[in-house]
C-alpha cells in the first residue's frame, strides 16, 4: 500500500503540490492562532491587563476564526480536485480486484503522507508567524510587552490533529462515490462527467445558502454600537455563501457560463464558440477552477467594502475613530486581508495549473484531428476569459450580499458605499492570476507528441 500512495504522489505532482501547499497553510494558521492564545492563558491575569484593548485571545479569536475556516475551505478544494483527478487510476485498481475498503484505504494513506511532509515546515512558519504577529501588537499597546509565546507543542500538536481530521474527512466524502459502485461503472464514470449535480450535494448547498442568509440577518440587524459584531457576522456570512457557492458549483458555472458564454461566441466565432462548448460539458471542472477566484474576489470585496463603508459613516457622523475604524483596528483588518488573499491566491493558482495540466491528453486528440498549437492557446485564452468572468460574478454576489447586510446595520442603508478603485483591483489581480496561469501552462500542455499522449494516456 505504501509503494502505491508514493506512486499516486509521483504520478501527479502539480494536484498534490497544491494539496501540500493548502495543508501547510492549514497546519501555520492553526499554530498561529493557537501559540497566540497558549501566550494568552500563560500569562498572569496582571500582565494581560497592563495592556490596552480587547485583550490578546479576544484578537486572535476574532482574526483568527475566519483565516482558519479560510484555510479549511482551501483544503477540502484542494483535496476534492486532487482526488477528482485521480479516478481514473482508482477505478483501474477497482477493475484489478481492489476491493472498496482498500481503494478508500490508499486515498486516507495519500492524505496522511502529503499532512506528514507539510507538518514541520508548517509548524515553523506558524511559530514564526505567531512571535512576528504578538511583536506588531506589542508595538501598537494591544498586548503587554512581556508576554511571550511559550514553547510548549500543544498549539501544534492541536494543529497537526485538526488538519488531519479535516483533511481525512474531505477524502472520504471524495472517494465515497467512486469506492461504492461496481468497477465497471467505475471506470466508465471516471471517462465522463456527470451531467446532473447530485441532489445530496445541492440539499448541503441549499442548506450552506440558508445558513449564509441567516447570518446576514444576524448583521443587518445589529445595532449601531455593534459594528464590529456586524462586520464578524457579514464575513463569516460570505464565507458560508462561498461554501454554498462550491457546494452547487457546478450548476452555477453551467448557468453563468452559457449567459457569459454568448457575447464571447460572437466576438470569437471559432475559439470562443468551442471555449464555450468546453466550460459548459465540463462543468465541474470549470467549477474547480471558479470556486477559487470566487473566494478571493468574495472576501476580498466583502473586507474592502467593510472597512470603507465603516469609514464613511464614522465620518458622516462626525464621530471620532471608533474600533472598526481606528489606526490600530484598520491594521488588523490589512492582515486579515493579507492572510485571506494569500490562502485564495494559493488555491486559484494550484486549481487552475493543474486542471490545465491535466488535459494533455484532450489537446493531443485535438491537434490528431486538425487543431494547430495556436488555436488551442487561443481557445485557452477564451476559457481564461470566461472562467474570470464567472468567478468575478459569483465573488461579486457573495461580497455585494455581505455587504449589503453590513451596511444595512452601520448606515441604515442597504446600498453600501463602494471604494471602486479598490474594487477595480481586486478584479485586475484575480485576472492577473487566472489568465497567466492557465496560459502558462498551456503552453506546456499542447506540447508533446500528440499521438504517444493519446495511446499512453494521460501524462
Amino acid at each position: 500500500m505504501t509503494s502505491l500512495v508514493l506512486g499516486q504522489l509521483r504520478r501527479r505532482p502539480a494536484a498534490f503540490a497544491g494539496t501540500a501547499v493548502a495543508l501547510l497553510l492549514a497546519i501555520a494558521a492553526v499554530t498561529l492562532f493557537g501559540s497566540l492564545f497558549a501566550a494568552d492563558l500563560a500569562t498572569p491575569a496582571a500582565v494581560r491587563k497592563a495592556a490596552a484593548g480587547p485583550g490578546l485571545m479576544v484578537i486572535a479569536g476574532a482574526f483568527g476564526e475566519i483565516a482558519v475556516l479560510v484555510a479549511f475551505f482551501v483544503v477540502v478544494n484542494a483535496l476534492g480536485f486532487a482526488l477528482r483527478q485521480q479516478h481514473r487510476e482508482l477505478a483501474l485498481l477497482r477493475t484489478v480486484a481492489a476491493t472498496p475498503r482498500q481503494t478508500r484505504r490508499l486515498v486516507r494513506g495519500e492524505v496522511l503522507v502529503t499532512t506528514l511532509l507539510v507538518t514541520v515546515p508548517g509548524w515553523a512558519l506558524g511559530a514564526l508567524a505567531a512571535r512576528w504577529f504578538l511583536a506588531a501588537l506589542q508595538r501598537r499597546d494591544m498586548a503587554s510587552p512581556d508576554v511571550r509565546v511559550p514553547g510548549t507543542s500543544v498549539p501544534m500538536l492541536i494543529a497537526l490533529g485538526v488538519v488531519l481530521l479535516v483533511g481525512l474527512a474531505a477524502s472520504a466524502v471524495a472517494a465515497r462515490r467512486i469506492s461504492r459502485i461496481a468497477p465497471a461503472a467505475a471506470l466508465t464514470a471516471s471517462s465522463t462527467e456527470q451531467a446532473r449535480t447530485g441532489a445530496l450535494r445541492l440539499l448541503a448547498g441549499a442548506g450552506a445558502l440558508v445558513g449564509g442568509v441567516l447570518l446576514l440577518r444576524l448583521s443587518a440587524t445589529r445595532p449601531a454600537d455593534q459594528v464590529d459584531k456586524a462586520g464578524q457576522a457579514a464575513l463569516l456570512a460570505s464565507l458560508v455563501l462561498l461554501v454554498a457557492v462550491a457546494l452547487a458549483g457546478p450548476f452555477a458555472a453551467r448557468v453563468l457560463a452559457a449567459v457569459l458564454g454568448g457575447p464571447l461566441r460572437v466576438l470569437a466565432p471559432g475559439a470562443g464558440w468551442l471555449a464555450d462548448a468546453n466550460l459548459r460539458g465540463y462543468a465541474r471542472r470549470l467549477s474547480s477552477a471558479v470556486v477559487p477566484v470566487a473566494l478571493l474576489v468574495g472576501l476580498s470585496g466583502t473586507m474592502s467594502i467593510m472597512t470603507f463603508t465603516a469609514g464613511r459613516a464614522a465620518a458622516a457622523a462626525g464621530r471620532t475613530a471608533s474600533s472598526v475604524t481606528s489606526a490600530t483596528d484598520i491594521w488588523l483588518r490589512q492582515a486579515e486581508l493579507a492572510m485571506l488573499v494569500c490562502f485564495a491566491t494559493v488555491s486559484v493558482v494550484n486549481t487552475l495549473v493543474a486542471v490545465t495540466a491535466d488535459r494533455r491528453r484532450e489537446f493531443a486528440l485535438l491537434r490528431l484531428v486538425g487543431a494547430t498549437r495556436p488555436q488551442l492557446l487561443r481557445m485557452l485564452s477564451a476559457e481564461a476569459v470566461l472562467t474570470t468572468a464567472v468567478g468575478v460574478v459569483l465573488g461579486a454576489a457573495v461580497a455585494g450580499a455581505a455587504t449589503s447586510a453590513f451596511s444595512a446595520a452601520v448606515t441604515g442603508s442597504a446600498v453600501p458605499p463602494v471604494p471602486v478603485a479598490t474594487c477595480g483591483w481586486i478584479v485586475a489581480g484575480a485576472a492577473a492570476l487566472v489568465l497567466p496561469g492557465i496560459l502558462l501552462t498551456g503552453r506546456w500542455a499542447v506540447g508533446g507528441p500528440a499521438a504517444e499522449l493519446v495511446g499512453g494516456g494521460r501524462d
